[in-house]
């Protein structure tokens, strides 16, 4: 972990861009894992925990029409979280993540264990990524930290490529 930390931290600093987060499911668990590494205020920016659907739409203005058609647990409102986090603050890249991380939670249709992730760049669409992660409640939201800063390295590097 620290490698993709340290990884996705450089990527940022040598483009002179910020992350921010919106994080659900995770609750803050993202910006707790870049914060652990010294330095981290050259890159990252602010970090919103919207766990429940009134601060999805007070702090990060998620339209309440999105999370009450979708579901706060959809590709949707994940767009939404990180297009709001990106425009209430002064960073160019956003992750959010919105889940079920369990034990309970889930319906058949929305099992525990599912997540989506968003990336938003300034200039890009942003885009979101559905998973379903097995295991216990802290192994979903560790594999949803990882793989959203995995996202945002990737998004990161293919920017530059265009």
């Amino acid at each position: 972990m620290f490698e993709l930390i340290t990884a996705l931290s450089q990527k940022l600093l040598d483009r002179d861009m910020m992350l921010v987060t919106a994080e659900s499911c995770t609750g803050g668990l993202i910006v707790k894992l870049m914060t652990d590494i010294a330095g981290s205020s050259a890159v990252f920016e602010r970090a919103f925990v919207t766990y429940s659907d009134e601060a999805k739409t007070e702090m990060i203005g998620v339209d309440e029409k999105l999370i009450a058609e979708y579901g706060a647990v959809s590709e949707h409102v994940a767009k939404a979280m990180a297009d709001g986090a990106l425009k209430n603050s002064r960073a160019q890249i956003a992750l959010a993540c919105t889940g079920i991380a369990g034990p309970s939670g889930g319906s058949e249709e929305k099992p525990v264990g599912l997540v989506y992730i968003a990336v938003a760049l300034e200039g890009q669409d942003t885009a979101a990524f559905e998973h379903v992660f097995e295991g216990d409640r802290e192994a979903v939201r560790m594999q949803t930290a990882e793989l959203a800063m995995r996202y945002a390295l990737a998004y990161l590097e293919e920017s530059e490529e265009e």
